[in-house]
């Protein structure tokens, strides 16, 4: 065992990497929940953007092309869950589990002639002088653009959710969409952009693991990332500054227990590779005795003639 070979500059800047899908379909779920709809699609949303996003990038030769192609992928596959829930209204969370269902198998169709194939690399961005700084430079300063645009996007989102009509409208139907709809808000109409946004977002994290973190395509890659989203966003208690530090918090433990397979603790690989989802479950756990922060219609259904 030697702890030496563990870099802390490293390890801060790839928990950052490791985050970043995390915190992208966390945030996107957040705005989602917010609205009062309980999207489990999550993860079939992700892998379904992981393939299109990959696949785009190697046919084009344009990573930018594949993260759009991802957001589109991935805001198609949740109106299969706008049509379920809000036309037909179909169960939420039985919608959820048959989209991440159909999107794990839908995505290895579309992927089998995508294995073992290099994509195009999206490179970092360097500042002159700022990117050189020690320690605060590798760590802040030389990423790729995804990186920076999760942490623009969650400010975003909670600067959209606390200042703004926008945002007030949509916690009004996330807490009583009875009410909001007597007030002559479209509640169904503002829950269909609140999942097409939520859809984007998984989309977009979805390929940052198959084009950045782990640059190759294979079934399944996205291993329980969008399970993990779905608790970050009750861990964070519908906050989105929270779901930033949980996103950290998480990507730090995997990063950690993946140095410390490679310096040789002499732990089981088995014990450290489930470390992070054991955190995840104790921390649900313990905040489930608190559900006075979740929106109150979560989970309802709406129907305009109640």
């Amino acid at each position: 065992m030697d702890l030496g070979q563990i870099n802390p500059v490293l390890l801060v800047a790839s928990l950052m990497v490791a985050a970043t899908p995390l915190l992208l379909a966390a945030i996107g779920e957040l705005v989602v929940e917010k609205a009062g709809v309980l999207n489990l699609g999550v993860e079939g949303m992700m892998i379904v953007g992981a393939i299109s996003g990959f696949a785009i990038s190697v046919e084009t030769g344009s990573p930018w092309l594949g993260f759009v192609a991802a957001a589109i992928g991935g805001a198609v596959l949740s109106l299969l869950f706008v049509l379920l829930t809000q036309f037909a209204l179909a169960n939420q969370v039985a919608s959820g589990l048959a989209l991440t269902l159909f999107g794990l198998g839908f995505s290895a169709l579309m992927g089998q002639s995508y294995v073992g194939v290099k994509p195009p690399s999206m490179g970092d961005i360097y500042i002159p002088l700022i990117s050189d700084i020690p320690v605060i430079g590798p760590i802040l300063f030389r990423h790729d653009p995804i990186l920076y645009l999760g942490i623009a996007l969650t400010a975003v989102v909670w600067a959209a959710l606390k200042y703004t009509r926008v945002g007030l409208i949509l916690r009004a139907v996330g807490e009583n969409h009875d009410a909001a709809h007597a007030l002559g808000y479209k509640v169904i109409k503002i829950r269909i952009m609140a999942i097409l946004f939520g859809g984007a977002c998984a989309g977009l994290g979805g390929a940052y693991i198959s084009l950045i973190r782990v640059p190759q395509w294979t079934e399944g890659m996205t291993a329980g990332v969008g399970w993990i989203a779905l608790a970050l966003v009750v861990f964070a208690s519908w906050k989105p500054w929270r779901v930033l530090l949980g996103a950290y918090l998480f990507g730090g433990i995997t990063v950690l227990q993946l140095n410390l397979q490679a310096a040789g603790v002499a732990i089981p690989v088995e014990y450290l590779a489930m470390s992070p989802y054991l955190i995840t479950i104790l921390v649900l756990v313990i905040l489930s005795a608190d559900k006075s922060s979740a929106p109150a219609s979560l989970g309802r259904t709406f129907h305009a003639s109640h």
